[in-house]
């Protein structure tokens, strides 16, 4: 159909070239299995898109030009319409012409002219005059006869134009309105595929035993560019933040607060269309704890740290009003239970006291709305300079979270992120996540490896029934999975990779640089090994796949380091 529609879109533009007119998209053995079907979908995807593309760019073009032709269509039928009212004069003048023309062809005799005339001179100016009147005749006619052709022609082009743009207009609609229902399955189709796979991801994330929140306790991200490995050349892949960018930023609320936004302004930069409005102190049902005040609640609530007082405690009665919000939303108003650990926020019991509890009070009662309810507030430490809607991370959009770049400025590379970014005090807003016992316990990378995990992502994209074989080698390979299309699984060597990718395989990674990052919605689209470019997500993925130990790469904007 993609082929149909650009060979159309060729002659379109050929036909269009007349006088008048002018034309010019678990388990690692269903990850992989997953990944290939993602992939495959992907495939589909880009061509249609690709091919899709450049025709809504010339229907666009199309358009504009139709637009101005239907105005000189107009204009000429305006012009046609006066030149029809003036033939019927023409015609009249035409009959005269033709009449006169004859009359003089039998009657403009030179020597009857002679004999009615006594003056030889006067003679010769009649028979001037008459030569001359019948060669104005004829060209009269000639006119006015090719002006009644041209005329009759023009008005079989235009109807001939307007119904030909009419038709093809029409067909190139329908054409791009079928690719884009096929688009449209196709990306659905990924998405669901897409939110499977985040779910067996999260269960290697979760053993890095990264907090979601601030309430797990205080932040501990290691530098790794403060540890010698103990080999010579090495890289890291440095993430910016960690789970889950959702919501609210608390290390971000805290570098709004020291600059002088108010608690308001700081849960308006967080949430899509809220306002504020206050609810009555209900009881709540806590895990453990049984039931109890809201307001009671919200002082066991140990969720920021709490000398966070910068702007008259700012950033704190933004995390009461979040707080407040999210355990009315969780519960149902009162109707569901609300546990106390980081799934959902922690509550430690008592009263916090000290400048929270001066939060609360001074917030009592304060919630956000969206549509008349009360919005589930999420909120996560650190961000990394971006937030994403919930439809991002867990595949369930809602009209409150929203992407946002959480900087004082623009931002056009990662020192600009580094210097602008309202988290950039938190210990985990750029760090290398995992380690290995080895290696002065960090995650420092040989280029061998490096070049290893890029051999797994050639060979995979060379022989897709090699994602079964190509899991972390330093742990048992996953259990065979004929349903998931993996009857054999297995881990394969480094060296075995290369001999099965041949002459294409990298023996070390000598350059390894981001070269893609949507600094608009923090992702790193493109890397390059060895020159090799890879997508950031297709990389990240089969990275977290086959690196070492519990090494992984925990979000979507990382960053490269080497020493």
């Amino acid at each position: 159909m993609m082929k149909k529609l650009v060979g159309f879109l060729f002659a379109l533009i050929l036909t269009f070239h007349f006088s008048l007119i002018t034309l010019t998209p678990v388990l690692a053995d269903e990850l992989e299995e997953i990944q290939k079907q993602i992939d495959d979908l992907q495939h589909q995807l880009d061509l249609s898109v690709k091919a899709t593309t450049p025709l809504e760019s010339e229907v666009k073009k199309l358009e504009e030009q139709l637009a101005s032709i239907k105005i000189r269509l107009t204009s000429i039928q305006k012009d046609l319409a006066k030149s029809e009212e003036d033939l019927v004069y023409q015609k009249k003048i035409l009959a005269q012409t033709v009449r006169n023309l004859y009359i003089r062809s039998f009657v403009d005799i030179p020597l009857l002219t002679f004999f009615a005339s006594d003056d030889a001179s006067e003679t010769l100016k009649l028979i001037a005059f008459q030569a001359s009147s019948s060669k104005e005749d004829r060209n009269i006619i000639r006119g006015i006869s090719e002006k009644i052709a041209k005329l009759s022609d023009d008005k079989k082009r235009l109807a001939s134009a307007q119904a030909q743009i009419d038709r093809q207009s029409q067909f190139l609609k329908g054409e791009i309105a079928t690719a884009k229902a096929y688009q449209s399955e196709i990306q659905g189709k990924i998405s669901a595929l897409t939110a499977q796979q985040q779910e067996i991801l999260a269960q290697k994330l979760g053993s890095l035993n990264l907090p979601a929140t601030l309430g797990a306790g205080p932040l501990f991200c290691t530098d790794d560019r403060k540890i010698d490995p103990g080999f010579g050349q090495a890289f890291a892949f440095f993430t910016f933040g960690i789970p889950h960018r959702v919501g609210m930023n608390q290390y971000g609320a805290y570098g709004r607060a020291k600059v002088g936004q108010d608690y308001r302004t700081i849960l308006n930069a967080y949430f899509a269309g809220i306002s504020f409005e206050n609810r009555p102190n209900i009881n709540i049902n806590v895990d453990g704890y049984g039931s109890m005040q809201l307001e009671t609640y919200l002082l066991g609530i140990y969720e920021m740290p709490d000398n966070w007082t910068d702007n008259d405690r700012a950033a704190l009665k933004a995390q009461a009003v979040a707080a407040r919000s999210y355990a009315l939303a969780y519960t149902n108003n009162g109707a569901n239970s609300i546990c106390t650990s980081q799934q959902c926020q922690v509550y430690k019991g008592g009263n916090k006291g000290g400048n929270w509890e001066a939060a609360v009070k001074a917030t009592e009662g304060e919630v956000m709305v969206n549509g008349g309810q009360v919005v589930k507030a999420w909120y996560a430490s650190t961000a990394g300079g971006y937030t994403f809607n919930s439809g991002d991370v867990w595949g369930n959009a809602t009209a409150w979270t929203k992407r946002m770049r959480d900087t004082s400025g623009d931002v056009g590379g990662f020192s600009d992120l580094m210097n602008k970014a309202y988290d950039r005090d938190s210990p985990c807003f750029y760090a290398a996540q995992g380690w290995r016992s080895q290696y002065g316990k960090s995650a420092w990378l040989k280029p061998e490896e490096v070049a290893d995990i890029a051999n797994v992502i050639l060979l995979v994209r060379k022989d897709s029934s090699a994602a079964c074989f190509v899991y972390q080698t330093d742990k048992p390979p996953p259990p065979p999975n004929p349903a998931k299309g993996c009857p054999q699984t297995g881990n394969w060597s480094a060296d075995e990779v290369k001999q099965k990718l041949g002459g294409q395989a990298l023996s070390t990674a000598t350059s390894v640089e981001v070269t893609g990052v949507d600094w608009g919605e923090g992702r790193t689209t493109q890397i390059k090994i060895n020159g090799i470019p890879f997508d950031g997500n297709e990389f990240k993925n089969y990275f977290n796949l086959r690196a070492s130990a519990n090494i992984q790469i925990v979000g979507p904007l990382f960053n490269i380091e080497q020493k």
